[in-house]
């Protein structure tokens, strides 16, 4: 199967197709409808041919729907026909969500997104759960306040560092992942990542969008970690290549679907 991914940011939105070698964007911000965007991606992508698409939202979305407005967008997207609008199969995730997903290895996962707000997501032997963890008190006001982009423009680099590495320091303690995927685009403002940390790659975004059509295990299901996370990594790996050679295929969604069965 042939998918678009569409990354929706703040300052942009960005569209990877599966066979692609690079993926392409146009900028976003407050006069940003969906109506808008999708005009825009259809121009963007014309020469692209897919059958499904992977819409990663940066807000609040369950069961697949919008469920609120996005604070740095325009308004207009909760209720959206984005089926009807590509005239495709849509499957909507929250953007912190599907980078999680894919940056995932197996075990229990804990994402956390340093961008303009504080993105999470908690994926336990595949099952991925969206998280607000930004929302959460910390100090005088919350965790979004001071590792998001106001506090790292209010405080400085030095402290903005400090409060990340205290933050991960807490959520490990509340939650005990088996490891922490640090991502977003101030991810490279730390210098040193926090103890039981690796950093995410902006492109795993993507890839989480191919994997949303891939097989994954369901909730009732036993699955062995070593099995699950050798699944992952081989698929993982070799998206990565191919981004590398300039050489993407049709694997992505269709390797984390073989390699996941081959593995069973």
């Amino acid at each position: 199967m042939k998918i678009l991914v569409i990354d929706i940011g703040g300052t942009h939105v960005k569209v990877m197709a599966t066979g692609q070698e690079t993926s392409r964007a146009f900028e976003s911000g407050p006069m940003m409808t969906p109506k808008r965007m999708v005009s825009e991606i259809r121009k963007l992508a014309s020469d692209w041919k897919y059958e499904a698409v992977s819409i990663g939202y940066p807000g609040l979305v369950s069961g697949g729907r919008i469920m609120s407005e996005p604070w740095n967008l325009g308004k207009g997207w909760t209720g959206f026909d984005f089926k009807k609008a590509f005239n495709r199969r849509v499957k909507i995730i929250n953007d912190a969500a599907m980078q999680a997903l894919g940056s995932y290895e197996g075990g229990k996962m804990l994402f956390l997104g340093l961008g303009t707000g504080l993105g999470s997501a908690l994926i336990v032997d595949g099952i991925i759960e969206p998280l607000e963890l930004g929302h959460l008190p910390y100090k005088k006001f919350t965790f979004e306040d001071y590792v998001g982009v106001r506090g790292l423009q209010k405080y400085g680099k030095q402290n903005w560092r400090c409060y990340v590495t205290d933050m991960v320091g807490r959520l490990i303690a509340a939650i005990e992942p088996d490891e922490v995927v640090l991502g977003g685009g101030n991810v490279n403002n730390l210098g040193e990542l926090p103890p039981g940390c690796r950093a995410g790659k902006n492109i795993n975004a993507f890839l989480g969008g191919f994997r949303l059509w891939g097989k994954r295990p369901s909730k009732n299901k036993a699955v062995k970690a070593d099995i699950w996370a050798a699944a992952l990594g081989w698929e993982r790996a070799h998206f990565e290549r191919s981004i590398a050679a300039g050489q993407t295929s049709n694997r992505p969604a269709n390797a984390f679907r073989s390699a996941r069965l081959h593995a069973l």
